[in-house]
């Protein structure tokens, strides 16, 4: 399993692929996580609590962004 996860002043992601194919991703738009794997297959899904999770990186993400940003001034 990989997660891929980064953000930006207006926009962020958080995504877990298996053997390349995307099997879970945060929505932040619709404010909810998706599978979006087909229904003939078994899915793997994500713990309980995956989206909220997902927006609590985001906005650490963004503090660490803001935090680099200072800095480099």
């Amino acid at each position: 399993r990989f997660r891929i996860a980064g953000c930006s002043d207006s926009d962020g992601e958080e995504m877990y692929t298996l053997d390349g194919e995307e099997m879970w991703y945060a929505d932040f738009i619709n404010k909810k996580g998706v599978e979006p794997q087909p229904s003939f297959i078994d899915h793997i899904s994500l713990e309980e609590g995956g989206y909220e999770q997902a927006v609590a990186n985001q906005q650490v993400c963004r503090r660490n962004l803001e935090n680099v940003r200072k800095a480099m001034k």
